[in-house]
């Protein structure tokens, strides 16, 4: 029997529906699609734009929903990065209340996750209760938690400058120790905590007070790569001279808190703008 097929069939997947039936299939296949498009493209517009907006790394947009890498500046020069923060903050320096190395220890442990206003706020009535490291050593927890509470995590807080007023009056008889070694086996203390007294309360550069401010800046500013704030203490160490290093960090917390914020850095009033990698202005 003649065979009057020309060629080899096409698969059925890919026939085109000739029922009522098929061609709805089609129809709605097509909607989904199309409508699929319309709710993707405005979300990687939205994207692009954000995009665009970061200073880390910058970018650029290009068409709808497209973004393209520019060139970004060399990391900034230390020695100007402190040249011109020292002129246009003369005035910076630890905001931290405290009149002994004993107040501005436990002050500085109130003020983790906290601004140093409301710490100010608060330690006046605690060393008021409780002057020396020997009369809060013996402090009811409850009576400290109720002085503190506003700082928030008053109970830990609480717990560790008890503690740490404790060691203190049994191992250093009642005076707050002057290295390194001796302050971060202390309760409450770290090293972020050791370099703050022994800067402020010693003036001994022992390191680099690396908080939120001066891990966010110096990374903008490309003097770091670094999260870790060892790390980043590590490299800037390497970049600045030891005499400098606690006046750095009241620098760039200055900056971190007035110009170079977290959400909407001011690029446009920064002193640093036209060298750093991360400004919006254009260069």
């Amino acid at each position: 029997m003649a065979n009057n097929r020309q060629g080899p069939r096409q698969p059925l997947s890919q026939r085109r529906p000739k029922t009522a039936a098929g061609k709805q299939v089609a129809r709605v296949k097509a909607n989904v699609k199309a409508n699929v498009k319309a709710k993707v493209k405005p979300v990687v517009a939205k994207i692009a734009k954000k995009l665009a907006k970061v200073g880390t790394p910058a970018a650029t947009k290009v068409g709808a929903g497209k973004v393209a890498p520019v060139r970004r500046r060399p990391p900034a020069d230390p020695v100007v990065v402190y040249s011109r923060l020292q002129a246009q903050y003369p005035d910076a320096h630890c905001e931290l209340d405290f009149a002994s190395p004993f107040q501005l220890v436990v002050a500085t442990i109130l003020s983790a996750q906290c601004t140093d206003k409301r710490v100010n706020m608060v330690t006046p009535a605690l060393f008021s209760r409780y002057p020396t490291p020997a009369a809060l050593a013996v402090a009811k927890q409850e009576d400290v938690e109720e002085i503190i509470k506003s700082t928030g995590f008053f109970r830990n807080k609480a717990k560790s400058i008890i503690g740490m007023a404790g060691a203190v009056t049994d191992r250093h008889a009642g005076t707050i120790p002057s290295t390194l070694e001796e302050l971060v086996v202390l309760p409450g203390v770290g090293r972020k905590t050791a370099n703050v007294v022994l800067g402020n309360a010693f003036d001994i550069n022992e390191g680099v007070v690396v908080d939120t401010h001066v891990g966010r800046v110096s990374f903008r500013l490309g003097l770091t790569t670094q999260t870790d704030p060892v790390k980043i203490e590590q490299d800037l160490i390497e970049l600045f001279p030891r005499e400098r290093w606690t006046m750095l960090a009241h620098l760039l917390i200055f900056h971190g808190r007035r110009v170079c914020e977290a959400k909407n850095p001011r690029c446009g009033e920064c002193v640093l703008s036209d060298i750093c990698p991360s400004s919006r202005v254009p260069s």
